[in-house]
């Protein structure tokens, strides 16, 4: 379990990335807390950087499109989806659980 920010600091539409390896963003979608690897799968881009839109976050290199959820692809040119992430919040603080194999959350 790794401590990320406090809950409050992470507003809605907000992400932040966490210097883990590989670093990983977190996402706050409405109200919604998501942890994905924060490397696009198609290049070397950060995720954290990109635009959210609902549960779905779009590369600001290419513009491959990520679902939170689920870390698949929605569009090319991504091909491969990016590993989920567990989120707890406890006493007001953020945790991702880091996943142990691609594509599971811990």
């Amino acid at each position: 379990m790794i401590p990320v920010c406090r809950l409050a600091d992470l507003p809605a539409g907000a992400s932040v990335r966490v210097d883990t390896t590989p670093p990983v963003a977190v996402f706050n979608a409405d109200g919604e807390l998501y942890a994905i690897d924060d490397t696009c799968t198609h290049q070397d881009a950060s995720l954290s950087e990109g635009w959210l839109e609902g549960c779905l976050v779009e590369c600001p290199l290419h513009a491959a499109s990520f679902d939170l959820r689920t870390g698949q692809p929605t569009c090319l040119p991504a091909r491969r989806p990016v590993r989920t992430h567990r989120v707890t919040v406890d006493d007001g603080i953020i945790h991702i659980h880091l996943a142990v194999e691609e594509g599971t959350a811990a």
